[in-house]
C-alpha cells in the first residue's frame, strides 16, 4: 500500500557490501594452523587510594576472569626457500615460529567477585576496566609460563607429518631455523590454502 511505500522511502533498508579488501583478509587468515587452545581462570585485585585512609577513599575490587588462548604456527610465512628435498627423497620443513593468535576474556564467564569502596569514595569507573585489561594480560603471561607456544609447535609439527604421510611422503623432517636446504626446493608442497584445518 502507499504507507509501506512511504516508509521504504523515508526508511529504506540499508544495502550490506562487502568490502573486497575484508574478503582477501578472510582467506589470508585460514594460513593460520591454530593447533592448540587453553583456557584459564585467574582472580585479579584492582585497586585504588589504599593505605591508612583507605576505608575512606579507597576502591579495591576482586575480578574474576576467564579466558582463552589460541596459539599456533602462521604458515603464510612459509616461503618457497622452507620446503626441500635431499637426495634420497626426505622432505624437510622449516616451520615459521609458533605464536599466539588470541589471548581475550571471556565476557560471559568473567566477574567482579567482591568490591568495597570507602565511606566517602564515589568509585573509580575506570577500575573495572583496567582488571580487565590486566587479566587479559596475566592469561596470556599464564600460558606463556605454562609452555604453551612449544605445544603449539608440537602439534603443528604431528599434524604436518600426519598430512604428508598421507600423501604419500614417507619420510617427513622439520629442520630447525639454521638448517640449509640441501638439494631440491619444494614451493608449492605446503601452500596454505590447500592445507585443512585440525579436525
Amino acid at each position: 500500500d502507499v504507507g509501506t511505500q512511504v516508509a521504504q522511502i523515508l526508511h529504506p533498508t540499508p544495502t550490506i557490501r562487502p568490502d573486497p579488501v575484508t574478503i582477501v583478509r578472510e582467506v589470508r587468515s585460514l594460513a593460520r594452523l591454530e593447533t592448540i587452545q587453553y583456557t584459564v581462570e585467574k582472580v585479579i585485585t584492582a585497586e585504588t587510594g589504599q593505605g591508612p585512609f583507605g576505608f575512606l577513599f579507597g576502591d579495591r575490587l576482586l575480578f574474576v576472569a576467564h579466558g582463552a588462548v589460541i596459539a599456533g604456527v602462521d604458515l603464510g610465512q612459509l616461503g618457497p626457500e622452507d620446503v626441500w628435498f635431499d637426495s634420497e627423497g626426505r622432505v624437510y620443513i622449516r616451520l615459521p615460529d609458533p605464536e599466539i593468535f588470541v589471548a581475550t576474556l571471556d565476557n560471559e564467564l568473567s566477574y567482579v567477585y567482591d568490591r568495597d569502596t570507602g565511606l566517602l569514595a564515589r568509585g573509580d569507573i575506570t577500575l573495572e576496566a583496567a582488571a580487565r585489561q590486566a587479566a587479559e594480560d596475566e592469561i596470556r603471561r599464564a600460558a606463556l609460563l605454562d609452555g604453551i607456544l612449544d605445544q603449539a609447535r608440537v602439534n603443528a609439527e604431528n599434524y604436518l607429518y600426519r598430512l604428508l604421510r598421507s600423501l604419500a611422503f614417507q619420510d617427513v623432517i622439520f629442520a630447525s631455523e639454521d638448517d640449509a636446504p640441501l638439494a631440491t626446493p619444494a614451493s608449492g608442497l605446503i601452500s596454505p590454502e590447500r592445507i585443512p584445518a585440525p579436525a
